[in-house]
């Protein structure tokens, strides 16, 4: 039963990785990334439907991404939607393609970003210490109960530590990779 905590958190914290890493993936480092429209919402036929369900995403060049409706009559609909996120990228549309230009980051601005991919690190940490505290009230309702000893109790709570040190540095190295990839010119 001991297991079956440790084996729920850790399925909780590598989730909680990977949302992370989608998240980051959203921030713009001034390099054209097909997941930075990952998030876009297009109004489709009455519908909100994810941009990647409707159009395929490409970098063709390292400042440049093109979205190709598979629909041509929804190409109105994608560039709105591209203007009104929080992007900043105005998109062109030459009827077929849509072309967004990304800009160059400047220093202000990529040290803004800095901070956001810190705050969404600091925020990926939370949620790694809410599953850690969940997994210990677990535990110590088990010992509580009787089916776990006070000395398996603390070997337990050990184990759910050293899984959210680990997490956690899977989390510090992520952010400090994104922060050399934004800080670079």
């Amino acid at each position: 039963m001991k297991l079956q905590i440790h084996k729920e958190l850790e399925e909780k914290m590598q989730k909680t990785i990977r949302v992370f890493k989608e998240d980051l993936n959203a921030i713009r480092a001034g390099r054209a990334n097909p997941a930075l429209l990952d998030k876009i919402v297009v109004e489709y036929y009455g519908s909100p439907t994810p941009l990647k369900q409707i159009a395929s995403v490409s970098a063709p060049e390292p400042r440049l991404l093109v979205v190709q409706p598979y629909d041509k009559t929804a190409i109105q609909a994608i560039e709105k939607a591209i203007s009104q996120s929080d992007l900043g990228i105005n998109p062109s549309n030459d009827g077929n393609v849509i072309r967004l230009a990304i800009p160059q980051l400047t220093e202000e601005r990529r040290k803004e970003l800095v901070k956001v991919v810190k705050k969404t690190g600091e925020n990926a940490k939370i949620a790694l210490r809410n599953e850690r505290r969940e997994a210990n009230d677990k535990l110590k309702k088990m010992q509580k109960d009787g089916e776990l000893t006070e000395d398996d109790l603390k070997k337990a709570e050990d184990e759910v530590q050293k899984m959210t040190t680990k997490f956690g540095q899977i989390i510090d190295e992520l952010v400090s990779k994104k922060e050399k990839e934004m800080l670079e010119v």
